[in-house]
């Protein structure tokens, strides 16, 4: 049976398709019963329970995944939760169907016609979403069960992304091991570009809004290269988002320290930036990721490459990552780890996976043979090392995730409070009844703290601690640090720890010493 949707929108029951203008409209399989379900009962309300039941026919799901597939469904039928033109939300109560819904007579049916003689079919459609007001493309392809969000290295390009057949078999195998759900960062390949490269705590936000576009509620995150340390940063601070985590060719700092002496020299680093911004060779470049590389990898590499970034933007982004160093979130990471590197990759040495996978707990390290780190130098070899962790490691229970703590102090502590927690925080309060406002990261909390406190008489201070997500007390050296450093700061003042300023780097945050050697003021 075809259904007659707002008079213009066919919902193909028999095809399990929707189409406008003749034109199939992409659903996920569980939004189009959503759908199909408020639809065949638009006479009534239908409540939250009941599209539980029948549309994950029993199995635990929260009130998260109906809303995401309820929102994915008004994208496809051009309506939104702020006209409800055509699914109207009844809080409390559920959901209805109001538009107008008639039965498709049969002389105007159609069969769906077919392909163009010699036609290719097409590749799976970009999507996009919104964060903080920029457009991040998407794309999903594969499926089963399980969800595997791919966070890409240096840039991506998700259309030119399928056009080397080495990175094509590698998106391909990866979508065999679950739902693939891919992005190009901000900035990069088919999302918008803001002005400049914003930290990485603010482009972890964007893997955020892609999974709940994509209705994800829990994923087996891959970072590769670039994307390690995002992945890191969104294991440690969001868990219960992360069901594993898998890091191929990844680095937690990416510069040269005294105490990590296998990152990038920076005078080097520096040199080779300027060289590939002003020469723009990117088939060079591609044989210095990817050694074994052909030349129609290279000319693949250059053409994606262009399209994907501009030279500012890639100046801005290698200045960016040169300043990342997320070793402080390494041992709160929970998730179950692996740590898959090349022996002779020549930009991440495998010292760094093993420097990763000491610290990340119950990490398991794999070590390959071979020098390409990009991952169409032998894509084979790396899956191998991949599926059976992603087939056998089951979902944590998550109880504990990374903080940005605020704790106001002065007179004004309680209104301060208060708007952080409208600013987007959680509130919360140490074991001694301190009032605390939790943030996903240091970032996002002095951003917040800047904007919402201004003028009131309170000072912040602020500090990151492991704590518990389950709503009560939160406690521990950090939290009282952070407690400690609102006693004495000043009104208007945001005291940080050392450790806050570390994860600050590249957010464009101002920091001043202060007497204390592990205290920074923030420059508001």
């Amino acid at each position: 049976m075809v259904l007659i949707l707002a008079g213009s929108l066919e919902l193909d029951e028999t095809l399990f398709e929707l189409r406008q203008n003749g034109h199939a409209v992409l659903l996920e399989p569980q939004a189009f019963d959503v759908l199909l379900h408020l639809v065949r009962h638009h006479d009534r309300v239908v409540p939250k329970e009941e599209l539980m039941d029948e549309v994950w026919g029993g199995r635990f799901v929260s009130e998260t995944a109906v809303t995401s597939r309820i929102k994915q469904v008004r994208r496809a039928l051009g309506d939104d939760g702020h006209a409800q033109r055509i699914i109207r939300t009844l809080h409390g109560r559920g959901y209805r169907f109001v538009a107008e819904v008639a039965e498709m007579t049969e002389t105007a049916e159609r069969e769906p016609p077919a392909p163009p003689a010699g036609s290719v079919e097409r590749r799976p459609p970009v999507r996009y979403t919104t964060s903080d007001g920029l457009h991040i493309a998407y794309q999903i392809t594969g499926g089963g069960d399980r969800d595997v969000v791919l966070i890409p290295g240096f840039v991506s390009h998700l259309d030119l992304d399928w056009d080397d057949p080495r990175h094509a078999y590698f998106l391909d195998r990866l979508g065999s091991m679950g739902r693939l759900v891919r992005f190009d960062k901000r900035g990069t390949g088919m999302s918008d570009r803001p002005q400049g490269v914003p930290d990485l705590e603010t482009r972890m936000h964007d893997v955020l809004a892609v999974m709940d576009a994509a209705g994800s509620e829990q994923a087996v995150v891959l970072g590769y290269s670039e994307g390690g340390p995002m992945a890191l940063l969104l294991a440690a601070t969001h868990p219960e988002r992360v069901s594993s985590l898998v890091l191929y060719g990844a680095y937690a700092r990416r510069t040269w320290a005294p105490d990590h002496p296998w990152g990038w020299d920076p005078d080097a680093r520096v040199a080779y930036t300027e060289k590939l911004v002003t020469t723009w060779d990117w088939e060079a470049d591609l044989l210095m990721r990817c050694p074994s590389g052909d030349r129609a990898m290279q000319q693949w590499w250059s053409r994606r490459m262009r399209a994907a970034a501009t030279p500012t933007t890639v100046r801005a982004l290698m200045d960016m990552n040169a300043l990342v160093d997320v070793r402080a979130l390494l041992p709160t990471v929970a998730a179950p780890t692996l740590v898959v590197s090349r022996t002779g990759d020549p930009l991440c040495r495998p010292e760094e996976a093993a420097y990763i996978a000491e610290r990340v707990p119950g990490a398991t390290l794999r070590l390959l043979e071979g020098a390409d780190h990009f991952v169409s130098g032998d894509p084979g070899q790396i899956l191998d090392a991949i599926e059976p962790f992603i087939g056998a490691v089951p979902a944590p229970a998550h109880h504990r995730a990374l903080a940005a703590v605020a704790a106001p102090g002065g007179p004004a502590a309680a209104g301060a409070c208060t708007a952080l927690v409208d600013a987007g925080g959680q509130a919360r309060r140490s074991a001694a009844g301190d009032p605390l406002v939790l943030f996903d990261g240091p970032a996002t909390a002095v951003r917040a703290v800047l904007g919402a406190t201004a003028g009131l008489d309170s000072g912040v201070g602020l500090a990151v601690a492991e704590v518990a997500v389950d709503g009560g007390p939160v406690s521990g050296p950090a939290v009282d640090r952070a407690v400690q450093l609102a006693a004495r700061a000043e009104p208007g003042v945001l005291l940080a720890t050392g450790t806050v300023g570390v994860l600050l780097a590249g957010s464009g945050i101002e920091l001043a010493p202060t007497a204390d050697a592990d205290v920074l003021r923030v420059v508001g």
